[in-house]
Parts: structure tokens; C-alpha cells; sequence
């Protein structure tokens, strides 16, 4: 998620073929002759050398894909990375720009996503709204930009935000349903969002925290010109209310650890396999080593959804000695090549530090609907796709 945002106040597939396809570096830190030789054995190990943080894939449908999200050397906007195999990714530069004279952001531009509707690109996106009558620290709101090309211009499709809900709000995730109908998927962020629950209660008699807030996952009908939103947002997603709830225990690990008075659910990710409507979703801050993800199902696009038991599915993998934290902030890519769903998703490790980069690893939906994600790895694996170079 957005490292300096939010740090200064708590102490802030997926390929598409089109969204419809849901359905069934500029780092010095990596040696490329290391990923030329992991190409030439056709297998690749994590992480890849791209320094993003919530990673998204578009496939263009002519055998390139695009990598976007939330630094990866762009300055007040957003940057991309090309790759034919999904593993080797070359930096194309720049390809949206904020904070300027004519547009409505300012700052804090995280989690873009692309993807392409006839011959247009369009990019959903969060940034900080200018237009801020009351100074709030977290002003957030999402946008959309347009472009012919996968690597911009973007140029905004109009100069405010998408909506306004009357809160903050930030991951920005968009479906096409089967009846061609367009969904909003978004988080409220946690600022000035205190929630009433047994955790908060159980941090409160602690003496650790007086309040916990939290951020939730709504979903809204989208115009198909992507204009606005129709109706009113439905909430989809909160964290767990009593200690029991089977996912309680790891979506309070923030608070539980003592890291900072919040719960996050964000950064949500949907699709449909088989009818049912998967949405993954990431929670815990997003700063720290427990960010993981889980999900939940529903049998329409705006719920209601019901969590998995078998929740988190992808999280830190040092207890069991391996060296990866912070596993986050999910996209899926569906390959048509070697039939596989991959995840792709930033975390860290003892070398990269703080810094985010990217992880992919399979994942399975098994025959009893549970959704499974081999990962995170750092070993070497056989290379996503079956067209991959020699």
C-alpha cells in the first residue's frame, strides 16, 4: 500500500483480455544476468526485479503485458514495465502524471489499474483530491484516465474524481459481469473511521489503543462510460466484529502485535469461476510483515460474501524459514496458454528491506471451490507460461 501517506500519521490478472477474462526494472538492486540465466533454464525465482508495490497485469492480447502500480520510478503519477513471459520486465517509463495545473490530484498516487475496452486503455487509480476544504490528512479519491496505448499518455477522463462518497477511499478494482454490466470495487480507508468491537474492546482493557479504526470494501454499479457511478455503494467487506470469527485472529494481527490502532480490509481483487463471485482482499497494514491476503464468495457481484474458512491464503512465510513478509495487495493473471491462474502480489524479504517488490506464484481453485495460492515462494519454479523464451 502507500508507504508515506500513511506512515506520517500513524506514529497512512490480473491479466485482462478484458475484464470479462475473469471469467473462467528500473532497479539496480537485481543482476539481469541472474534472470537471463533463470530464463535459459526455463524456470524463475521470486521476487522479479520490478520495485512496485500493488502490482496489477494487463494482457494487450498480442503477447505483451503491462505491469503497473504504485511507484517503480514514477513521479506524481504512474509507470510501467513490458514482459512477454510474465517474468523478465523491461521499464517503459512514465505513463500517467498527476499534480499538475489541469489535473484534480495532488499527491499519494497509489494502485493503479488498467485495463482495455475496445481500443481505449483506461486506468482507475487513487490519489489525494486537491479540493480540500477542511485539510483532512487523507483526502483520497478515485480517478480515471484514458489513453490509446498501454503506455500512455493517460490523460484524466474528466477533472475530478470519479465520485465522492463523502469519505476517503483508495484500490480502485474493476468487473464486467456476464450481462455486460460494469462494478466498482473500492476500500474506505481507516482515518477517522473508529469501529466498535470485541478487538477493540479486548486493546482497550489492554491499555495498548482507546480506538481501533478500519477500512471497508464497497462495491457500486459503474456507467459504462465510466462518467460516474449508478446507485449507492453496498458494503462488502469489514474485518471480523467478535474474537471468535474464524478470521478474526489474522486480520487483527496489526492490532494483536501492537504495530498500530487499525484493521484493514483493501486492496480487493474480483472474479468468477463456475458462478460464484471470488472477491481477495488484503488486510493488516500494509507497512508491516502480517499484510496478507484471504477472500471470500457470493453468488452476485455485490454480494452478500461470505468469508472462506481456510483464510489467510498468502502471508509471511518466516515461521516456517522462509524470508518473505508483507504479502499483499493481489492481481490475478489468467493464462490462456498453459491454462493456470497466477497470482501476482508485492512483499519483501531480508534483501529488498522495506522496499516492496513482486512476487507471482500459482494459483489452484480445487474441485470443493477452496482457493489456494502456492506461494509466497523464493525457490525456483518452471516459468509461467508455456510460450516462454528459450
Amino acid at each position: 500500500m502507500k508507504l508515506k501517506f500513511i506512515l506520517a500519521q500513524c506514529l497512512v490478472c490480473i491479466t485482462m483480455l478484458s475484464c470479462a477474462d475473469r471469467k473462467t526494472t528500473k532497479s539496480s538492486k537485481y543482476d539481469s544476468t541472474d534472470q537471463d540465466k533463470i530464463s535459459s533454464e526455463k524456470t524463475y525465482s521470486n521476487p522479479l526485479s520490478v520495485e512496485f508495490g500493488d502490482p496489477f497485469i494487463l494482457n494487450d492480447d498480442n503477447g505483451n503485458y503491462y505491469m503497473y502500480g504504485t511507484g517503480g520510478g514514477a513521479k506524481d503519477g504512474f509507470a510501467t514495465y513490458m514482459s512477454t513471459d510474465l517474468i523478465n520486465w523491461e521499464f517503459m517509463g512514465q505513463v500517467y502524471t498527476g499534480n499538475t495545473n489541469d489535473s484534480w490530484s495532488i499527491s499519494a498516487f497509489w494502485a493503479p489499474e488498467v485495463y482495455k475496452f475496445g481500443s481505449k486503455y483506461y486506468m482507475f487509480f487513487s490519489a489525494q483530491w486537491k479540493h480540500n476544504p477542511n485539510n483532512e490528512l487523507e483526502n483520497f479519491k478515485i480517478g480515471v484516465a484514458v489513453a490509446d496505448s498501454p503506455t500512455g499518455p493517460f490523460e484524466d477522463l474528466k477533472d475530478e474524481p470519479l465520485f465522492d462518497p463523502g469519505y476517503p477511499i483508495i484500490d480502485a478494482n474493476v468487473f464486467q459481469d456476464d450481462s455486460g454490466e460494469f462494478y466498482l470495487y473500492y476500500s474506505r480507508v481507516c482515518y477517522k473511521h473508529p469501529v466498535e468491537s470485541e478487538i477493540s474492546k479486548w486493546a482497550r482493557e489492554k491499555g495498548w489503543f482507546d480506538e481501533i479504526e478500519e477500512s471497508w470494501v464497497y462495491g457500486i454499479k459503474l456507467k459504462s462510460d465510466f462518467s460516474g457511478v449508478i446507485g449507492d455503494p453496498v458494503l462488502l467487506l469489514r474485518p471480523p466484529l467478535t474474537l471468535e470469527d474464524k478470521n478474526a485472529e489474522w486480520e487483527s494481527r496489526s492490532v494483536t502485535s501492537k504495530e498500530v490502532n487499525r484493521r484493514w480490509t483493501e486492496g480487493s481483487f474480483t472474479f468468477i469461476h463456475q458462478n460464484t463471485y471470488y472477491m481477495m482482499y488484503s488486510a493488516n497494514y500494509f507497512g508491516g510483515e502480517n499484510y496478507a491476503v484471504g477472500y471470500a464468495t457470493a453468488s452476485s457481484p455485490l454480494g452478500p460474501y461470505t468469508k472462506a474458512d481456510n483464510n489467510p491464503v498468502l502471508e509471511k512465510n518466516t515461521g516456517s524459514g522462509g524470508e518473505v513478509t508483507g504479502t499483499g495487495h493481489n492481481s490475478l493473471v489468467f493464462s490462456s496458454q498453459d491454462n493456470k491462474i497466477y497470482c501476482v502480489y508485492h512483499g519483501r524479504t531480508k534483501a529488498t528491506g522495506d522496499q516492496r517488490v513482486v512476487f507471482i506464484d500459482e494459483m489452484k481453485i480445487l474441485g470443493n471451490g477452496k482457493l489456494v495460492v502456492h506461494g509466497p515462494s523464493t525457490t525456483p519454479k518452471p516459468m509461467p507460461l508455456a510460450n516462454s523464451p528459450e
